[in-house]
C-alpha cells in the first residue's frame, strides 16, 4: 500500500485505490476526481481470502488514547489535524497534520493523541470480510476494553478487495 498527497486535486482512474477528499471531507474508491487537496491510497496488496478495504476517520478529543491495541490487517493513516504520538515495536514517534504511518495490524500500537487540541487522522486499511461493518480494534489488555473510549471512528466505505 502507499499513499500521495495531491494539495492542488487529482483524476484517478478505475481500480484498487482511495481517494480522500480533504476539504469536503469524503472518500471514494477507484475513480475520482477531487479539485483541491486530496490523499491517494494506492492498494497493492493482495493477501488471500476475501478482504475488505475499509476507510474511516478517527478523531480523539485533546488528551485523547487509545490503549495497547492490534488491527486484524495492514493499513496507512494520515493525520488531517492536532499531533498524536505512536509507539509500536519498540518505537515511539510523534506526527503532525499531513504525515502519514503505516501499522501492520498484528503489531500492537498505542496513540496518544495531543493535549492541547483535537487530533484526527483518516486512514486505509485492510479488514477481512466477515468483519464488514464492525470494529476492528483488539486490545492487548482485555480491561482496556472496558475503560471508556473518547475517540470516535466514522466508516466512509468498506469495499471488496478482488
Amino acid at each position: 500500500m502507499r499513499v500521495e498527497r495531491h494539495e492542488r486535486g487529482v483524476a484517478t482512474e478505475p481500480g484498487a485505490r482511495v481517494v480522500y477528499d480533504v476539504e469536503r471531507d469524503e472518500a471514494h474508491f477507484g475513480a475520482a476526481h477531487v479539485d483541491g487537496d486530496a490523499i491517494v491510497w494506492e492498494v497493492d496488496e493482495r493477501p488471500g481470502g476475501e478482504w475488505l478495504v475499509r476507510c474511516d476517520r478517527v478523531d480523539f478529543p485533546p488528551g485523547g488514547v487509545a490503549y495497547l491495541h492490534t488491527h486484524p490487517g495492514p493499513g496507512i493513516r494520515v493525520l488531517l489535524a492536532g499531533r498524536i504520538r505512536i509507539d509500536s515495536a519498540g518505537e515511539s514517534h510523534e506526527y503532525g497534520p499531513g504525515e502519514w504511518w503505516f501499522e501492520s495490524g498484528p503489531e500492537p500500537v498505542f496513540a496518544a493523541a495531543s493535549n492541547d487540541e483535537e487530533t484526527a487522522f483518516v486512514r486505509v486499511m485492510l479488514v477481512p470480510r466477515e468483519l464488514e461493518g464492525q470494529r476492528t480494534i483488539r486490545y492487548v489488555d482485555p480491561a482496556d476494553d472496558e475503560k471508556p473510549k473518547l475517540q470516535r471512528a466514522r466508516i466512509y466505505f468498506e469495499h471488496p478487495l478482488a
